[in-house]
């Protein structure tokens, strides 16, 4: 028994798989010549996912992106994020299996890299407000005293539903700088 949460203390939390956006052009069932833009691992993966869509892919090429750094976590992003999580619970998801939806859903690296580490920590035993505490930068008293209050209560989906509100409605009331 100590072996087990020894090692469930030692393991680290996974890495999100890191992706890159790939154009690509093909054919449908019909013969017309499509194209359209996706992310994935390597363009295996690419080939795999339009041919399951019913698209023979005749080129997949990685596009090229100059960043300077990781783009960064937005109020918006939490919105988002608290948004999707509190849809994903009303429909009966189970919360691990709905941080790993949004997380490799959303289309900011930094921020999957953010609910993937929520993720884990819930993996390993932690709470939901405590996994969100390990975050301040991102994740303030009121929001994690709220999660905090709708897991206690068993309510956790409609008060992520009234954040996700409360974050919108702060974000487009703030002026913008001059």
């Amino acid at each position: 028994m100590a072996t087990k949460a020894a090692a469930r203390k030692s393991a680290k939390p996974p890495k999100a798989e890191k992706t890159y956006e790939y154009a690509w052009t093909g054919t449908d069932r019909r013969g017309k010549k499509i194209k359209g833009k996706i992310r994935a691992a390597n363009d295996a993966v690419v080939r795999a996912d339009l041919r399951r869509q019913g698209v023979t892919p005749v080129k997949v090429q990685k596009q090229i992106t100059i960043s300077f750094g990781k783009p960064k976590v937005t109020s918006g992003d939490i919105a988002v994020f608290s948004r999707q999580l509190a849809t994903m619970m009303k429909a009966g998801v189970p919360l691990v299996q709905a941080l790993d939806i949004v997380g490799k859903g959303h289309n900011n690296p930094s921020m999957q890299e953010l609910i993937m580490s929520i993720k884990a920590d819930i993996e390993g035993g932690t709470s939901l407000t405590n996994a969100l505490r390990k975050h301040p930068m991102y994740f303030d008293d009121l929001f994690c005293n709220l999660v905090e209050a709708g897991e206690q209560a068993g309510v956790l989906e409609t008060l992520l539903d009234r954040i996700a509100t409360y974050k919108e409605k702060r974000r487009w009331s703030i002026p913008p700088p001059y």
